[in-house]
């Protein structure tokens, strides 16, 4: 078992299954020759080829439309959008085909397709290079929306994700691609899309979060008083939701924090927020708390830690819902 980072982790993957399925093929700008703007591909093409590791135009539109064409004639293509801000020339393609084409269809034709696509701030990138895209994509049906925090979940999730009959859009958190090691099986393994993973175990308050943020979310315990029993919970999957998982533990303790780093209007913390009212509202001590991102563009990188959910602000939520 080898430990493994991020990056590591999703191209082991990739390399993988390529290996298993000779079906599966990886596309996008730069993902072949130069292994990818992060270098999550790199390698591959030496592998696998050239017509499976398909280095394409600046043309995220094509990209997806190509790959909706390959996928609904049996292939299973793992195209790759360099940023999430580079989404929008493709949201067509996802959300009004890859998203429809099951329904459109009575069923007749799936489209098995994966999306990678890096998200969120904290590595000082310019405009539209670390928004959190998550709540958009997960509003769309006919979509399933995952983000994984760490190597064994980015691993075991992408292979889930390849093997879906239906289109995935697979988010990355770019600012724990390298921050973060941890022992990776060799061995084939899936982690369950729809499935949250409880981080750690409490009863006095829950923290819900995903993606980078649950790091944040656990520098945050770190500073609270060791009498403060929290029970973290990364949703890992954003949609479908795991909404036994986060009810249940809402139900035992009684308070909840939701941390995520989009912007706070209509952002998934929202959607929680309003299933623990729908389901757990005799059981709520306190109103719940949202730690978010803001209502604005994300600022330059002078500005940016600000803007994102930090673990001093997570701490402070923490302690409200604790005191009321």
């Amino acid at each position: 078992m080898a430990e493994l980072n991020l990056v590591q982790a999703i191209n082991l993957a990739l390399a993988q299954e390529m290996e298993r399925d000779d079906r599966v093929m990886v596309l996008g700008e730069d993902v072949g020759l130069n292994g990818g703007v992060f270098r999550v591909t790199d390698g591959l093409q030496k592998r696998f080829g050239e017509d499976r590791v398909v280095d394409t135009p600046l043309a995220e539109s094509g990209i997806l439309g190509t790959s909706i064409g390959l996928a609904i004639n049996g292939m299973r293509p793992v195209p790759e959008i360099q940023f999430e801000g580079f989404l929008g020339p493709a949201y067509d393609q996802i959300v009004h085909h890859a998203g429809r084409m099951r329904t459109r269809t009575r069923g007749a034709v799936t489209v098995p397709l994966t999306v990678r696509v890096p998200v969120g701030g904290g590595i000082h990138a310019p405009e539209l290079h670390s928004d959190s895209p998550e709540a958009i994509y997960s509003h769309h049906v006919g979509l399933k929306v995952v983000m994984p925090s760490t190597p064994y979940d980015a691993k075991g999730l992408l292979l889930a994700a390849i093997r879906d009959p239906d289109p995935v859009m697979f988010f990355e958190p770019k600012r724990v691609y390298r921050s973060y090691k941890e022992q990776v099986p060799e061995d084939d393994y899936t982690v369950e899309i729809g499935k949250a993973k409880i981080v750690s175990e409490g009863d006095d308050v829950t923290v819900i979060t995903w993606g980078a943020t649950v790091f944040q979310a656990l520098a945050a315990l770190d500073e609270l008083p060791e009498d403060v029993s929290v029970e973290l919970i990364d949703m890992r999957t954003i949609y479908p939701m795991d909404e036994d998982t986060i009810v249940e533990s809402v139900m035992k303790t009684g308070r909840c924090v939701i941390a995520h780093e989009a912007p706070r209007t209509a952002g998934m913390g929202a959607e929680i927020a309003t299933i623990l009212q729908e389901k757990c509202f005799l059981h709520l001590e306190a109103p719940v708390q949202r730690v978010t991102g803001f209502d604005t563009v994300m600022p330059y990188y002078k500005l940016e830690n600000h803007y994102l959910p930090e673990s001093p602000r997570i701490k402070e939520a923490i302690e409200q819902v604790l005191a009321y």
